[in-house]
């Protein structure tokens, strides 16, 4: 026992499979890898769980279907099927490792009491699983089918505390309260951020996670400094590769890359994701962490050690520098006066669980049920009293969760029959789960399967689990809502023409994709002399349709946003409303939300004002349409011969249209140019759009760019929802729905800082200013390798936050917190797009409620002091200057109070829970497109077969190399230690790797366990004779035109179009070398989609 601590460090092992698990014990090497096998099964893992004998191989083998290329998920670390010929989903619970937590400090089982503040609770210590009755093990970390229930069972986890002591602990700081999360490359590894402390908290391993979920809201206790375990590159103990480690910094620059559900390679999520144009590619902020402790492991981890009695300090052991200080800032001090140390701690209870846990998609391993089924009911009677206890293997697709049993007995009807009747078909299916429990006795949860999905490999089956797993709703909208709406066809009430401020003779346009039907935003531009101007932006007023509290707007928010899908999109709002009231078509009169800046040369705002209008729009113009008018393509000579553009409404002619959008260009660089001078940073990448035939399936993809078109709309877009931020936080300090960006995350801006450092390439981050002025400098250091600058700014977003909304009232007493680091402003939030986005609509009413309140104070103070001054005075909560003492006085409180009643404000307790889940329906809602967008570049590459394509190396080491793929802009590992007959040298001192083909043939690896991969597996290998045979399935088609909003690129070049020269033996790789690669789609009726990729190689000797 480690004093202070109460923790028993002790070996538990879950099964025991006794005379090999000992064999392999002594045959266990710190360096042996686990990546290349599937589902823990061949080696062991890097914690010091070992798995069960390939003995028990024959008996839960099962078939895998034929892949389209013969290496393994190189990528997401999949095994090689010459090592383990189990698929991961086919290896009973191999994601639930068997628990051999021996010297792993603070992931043990405790034999002791519960310590919480003094008090003490009792907690059992678990044995081996023993079943009653019966002499079988587990085969493969599982209990047997048949003998689940009706067993006596000891304790494997540690019982939660009970409420009291919670609550105790937490309010005497011993406990945190932490949202749990789970590293999608190792599920062993989850990490809880305390808010207050700069370091996410390590939970490592099954015990410490004590059964909590991906999402789950737990309570963790923290171990004391003694247990930390190391950080990434610092000093110490190490395995033999520490010193290459950095030659691997660069991770995953795609969230597409690496998606192994086999917990191989251990990388560290730290729960933040990067608000930037791609939640998968910037999504989740992963980089190498060390954390094994006592012993060396794989080459992805550093060794712990047990702490020397110097090391071995508590909390709390500093009394002169934590007195006066709360848990959270003591906490916080010991991470910084240790910064090479990462906390680490345990679940000790769950306070609410995580909705995903009704959400859950996988696969059944019925081919495992029917062959232990055929092995120990021959001569049984067929009957239906064996679902009783008899149980399927559960494969969730998400890696983040573990595998899981489903009773027979609670299977649809459906599905038992297909399986009473012995049809294995149904392993192909994607199904619908929910977890039910997970009791401290058993090793794995139980699950309930509630429907199928269809065959895991076809589209529609595939996007259905995406939406179910995400939980967004698409069914259609329910009758109370659509009721809701003004009766069609609806034209606009007299007295709203008397009361807003008629815009119907002012040019107003939209810009928008070519597909767009949500036209929500509309521009409009007035010179008043030469160097003034009057810029109008145009808003839908939904809010005057959609009244809060209503069915259409509890439908509304519940939904939160749209979501985009590619070939479709499931409406926040209904179509007709859109159609007919709320989107700004043009030749219609439309309401809106009104905002006009008065700008000088320089982007200086002189005047404002903001207010509720009717407006028709002469026209909608696509992007590329403005940006042939900002091109020069069609100016003001060649109006009356425009084929091909729309038509236009009213009086105005094209020369009116043509100059509008020149000048708003004019004016949108000047804005641009005085944000960045102001610190604002973007980081724009190149993103991938696909070409899609008339079936809907893609066929081709290439790379764009945005272009001039859509930063001038942006331009006038941010200032928007500037201006509202200041009204509305201003007039409503408690209870203004804003956006805030926190500054990024600082390990991760150290290791992109120590990257480029390492290339050469100067990086201050002293402020978001200085960022973005040194990616500029790298930009033109770079212009000749645009490749290396999409990797370096695709790192960059890593190692931003995510955005979130807030209620002003929730951080009253940290104004600090309320700014946009991106942006570089105070204060933001979202007014534009109310079509799509709830959060903006929220906005409309305050923004709609500050202009009443203002109309309210002015007319009592007309009958006051009469018209004097009024011009003035008639803007003191919506104009450039705030009137502070007219807010602050009673008539300006009672009208804001009156004005908040009238249009629906929410309390800031009841807006603080709007921010929360609209923050949780945005994230959802961007990890489906993500997962879509992987959806289709799977298609994609299984109807292209195999595809060829240049990749950049961005980490090398002695095991496995880190490569970017351009066309694809994903990353993937590429493993090639122990194939046969391919020799590897590795020069340290010039991190260099040299890879050719080697005579010998080994069979089995030195390690003893498991056979040498193949070398298919790593290498797609050619006969130069065969060169002259098509590579790439090159299709034909016209792929000029995305159908992706319409948007023509004929400098870029389709992927299937272009020739890649395949690389010869032996091959020379250095850090940032452009190596050849093949690629193909993995997975589908067989398990999660995936992205497999090899070398591509040519030689005489195939």
């Amino acid at each position: 026992m480690r004093g202070g601590s109460g923790v028993v460090e002790q070996s538990v092992i879950v099964e025991r499979v006794e005379d090999t698990d000992k064999e392999k014990k002594k045959k266990r090497r710190s360096n042996r890898r686990s990546k290349h096998n599937s589902g823990y099964n061949s080696v062991n893992e890097a914690r010091g769980e070992s798995s069960d004998s390939l003995k028990n191989e024959d008996k839960t083998k099962s078939l895998t279907s034929s892949m389209s290329c013969s290496w393994s998920k190189q990528g997401s670390e999949m095994a090689s099927n010459e090592q383990t010929p189990d698929r991961a989903s086919d290896v009973a619970f191999s994601s639930m490792p068997t628990m051999h937590i021996n010297e792993q400090v603070g992931s043990g089982f405790d034999d002791t009491a519960i310590d919480v503040g003094g008090r003490t609770f009792s907690k059992s210590f678990p044995e081996p699983i023993a079943y009653a009755g019966s002499s079988k093990m587990c085969i493969d970390g599982f209990l047997p089918f048949l003998q689940v229930e009706g067993f006596a069972q000891k304790k494997l986890f540690a019982p939660y505390w009970p409420i009291d002591a919670v609550n105790e602990a937490l309010e005497k700081g011993e406990a945190f309260k932490a949202m749990f999360r789970v590293n999608a490359h190792n599920r062993l590894e989850a990490y809880c951020k305390i808010d207050g402390v700069p370091t996410d908290v390590l939970i490592n391993g099954v015990s410490s996670h004590n059964r909590a979920f991906e999402g789950d809201i737990v309570v963790i206790k923290v171990d004391p400094l003694g247990l930390w375990t190391k950080m990434k590159g610092s000093n110490g103990s190490s395995n033999n590769y520490a010193q290459v480690e950095d030659c691997n910094l660069v991770q995953e620059v795609n969230g597409l890359a690496g998606n192994s559900y086999k917990g191989k390679s251990k990388v560290d999520a730290d729960c933040e994701y990067a608000d930037c144009r791609s939640g998968v590619l910037l999504g989740k902020g992963f980089y190498d962490e060390k954390t094994q402790v006592t012993r060396t492991t794989a080459y992805n981890h550093v060794n712990g050690h047990h702490q020397s009695g110097s090391d071995s300090l508590h909390m709390g052991l500093f009394p002169e520098q934590n007195e006066g200080i709360n848990s959270v800032d003591r906490l916080a001090v010991m991470t910084s006066q240790f910064p090479l140390k990462r906390p680490t701690g345990k679940v000790v209870a769950i306070v609410e669980k995580s909705l995903r846990r009704d959400t859950i998609v996988g696969f059944l391993n019925v081919k495992q049920w029917f062959s232990y089924r055929e092995l120990n009911r021959k001569g049984a009677k067929k009957n239906s009293a064996i679902f009783d206890h008899e149980y399927v293997t559960l494969t969730p697709t998400d890696p983040r969760f573990p595998k899981m049993m489903v009773f027979a007995r609670d299977l649809p009807d459906c599905i038992k029959k297909r399986l009473e009747d012995g049809d294995v078909t149904i392993e192909m299916e994607l199904l619908a789960a929910q977890i039910v429990d997970w009791s401290a006795e058993s090793p794995f949860p139980q699950a309930r399967v509630s429907h199928s999905f269809g065959r895991g490999g076809e589209l529609e089956p595939q996007i259905n689990a995406i939406l179910y797993q995400n939980a967004i709703h698409r069914a259609d909208f329910p009758p109370q809502a659509l009721s809701c709406l003004l009766n069609i066809p609806w034209e606009i009430p007299p007295e709203e023409y008397q009361t807003r401020k008629d815009l119907r003779d002012l040019c107003v346009f939209t810009i928008d994709p070519s597909t767009a039907h949500d036209l929500d935003d509309a521009l409009s531009v007035e010179k008043l002399s030469k160097d003034s101007f009057r810029v109008g932006v145009h808003i839908a007023d939904v809010s005057y349709f959609v009244l809060p509290n209503t069915a259409l707007d509890i439908e509304a928010q519940i939904r939160s946003t749209n979501v985009y899908l590619l070939q479709r999109k499931i409406q926040m709002l209904p179509s007709l409303f859109l159609e007919k009231l709320g989107s700004l078509n043009p030749g219609v009169d439309r309401l809106a939300f009104s905002m006009f800046w008065e700008l000088n040369s320089l982007g200086d705002v002189l005047d404002r004002w903001i207010g509720r209008t009717v407006i028709r729009s002469c026209c909608k113009l696509s992007y590329k349409h403005a940006q042939d008018i900002i091109h020069g393509i069609i100016d003001v000579e060649k109006f009356n011969a425009l084929d091909g553009y729309p038509q236009l409404h009213g009086q105005f002619e094209w020369t009116d249209v043509i100059r509008s959008v020149k000048c708003l260009h004019e004016i949108s660089k000047t804005l641009k140019e005085k944000r960045f001078n102001d610190g604002a940073i973007q980081l724009e990448s190149s993103k991938v759009v696909y070409l899609f035939d008339e079936d809907g399936f893609p066929y081709d993809s290439r790379l764009s760019e945005r272009m001039d078109s859509n930063f001038l709309v942006e331009e006038f877009m941010l200032l928007a929802n500037k201006t509202a931020a200041e009204v509305i936080s201003r007039a409503f300090p408690n209870g203004a729905l804003l956006r805030r960006h926190p500054e990024p995350n600082m390990r991760k801006l150290k290791e992109f800082e120590a990257f480029c450092r390492k290339h050469g390439l100067a990086l201050d981050t002293s402020s978001s200013g200085q960022f973005r002025q040194s990616l500029e400098k790298i930009r033109e250091k770079l212009k000749d390798d645009s490749v290396l600058f999409d990797i370096l700014i695709s790192y960059a977003s890593k190692t931003m936050q995510l955005a979130t909304y807030f209620c002003s009232g929730e951080l009253k007493d940290n104004l600090n917190d309320w700014g946009h680091y991106g942006l570089a402003v105070p204060l933001y939030t979202h007014f534009t797009s109310p079509l799509r986005r709830y959060p903006d609509i929220v906005v409309h009413r305050t923004l709609a409620a500050v202009i009443e309140a203002e109309d309210l104070y002015l007319k009592q103070r007309g009958l006051l002091k009469g018209n004097k001054g009024e011009e003035v005075s008639r803007r003191c909560f919506t104009g450039i200057y705030f009137d502070k003492e007219a807010a602050a006085s009673p008539q300006g409180k009672e009208a804001l109070s009156v004005a908040a009643l009238n249009h629906g404000i929410s309390s800031p307790e009841l807006l603080a829970d709007v921010a929360a889940y609209c923050n949780e329906r945005k994230l959802a809602s961007r990890h489906a497109e993500d997962a879509c967008e992987k959806l289709y570049m799977w298609f994609l590459l299984k109807k292209k077969e195999i595809l060829f394509s240049n990749a950049r190396v961005l980490g090398l080491g002695p095991k496995f190399m880190s490569v970017y793929i351009q066309k694809l802009a994903i990353e993937r590992r590429i493993y090639y230690d122990e194939v046969e007959g391919l020799s590897v040298e590795w020069l340290e001192s010039t991190s260099t790797l040299v890879l050719n083909l080697s005579g010998h043939k080994w069979l089995f690896k030195r390690g003893g366990l498991g056979n040498y991969m193949a070398l298919g597996n790593v290498a797609w290998v050619i006969n130069p004779y065969d060169l002259s045979v098509e590579i790439g399935n090159i299709d034909d088609r016209d792929a000029t035109c995305m159908a992706n909003g319409g948007v023509t690129f004929p400098d870029l070049e389709p992927i299937s179009k272009s020739w890649v020269d395949p690389g010869t033996f032996p091959l020379t790789v250095r850090l940032l070398s452009t190596i050849p690669v093949a690629l193909c789609a993995i997975g589908g009726d067989d398990g999660p989609l995936e992205i497999g990729v090899c070398l591509y190689m040519s030689s005489y000797l195939k």
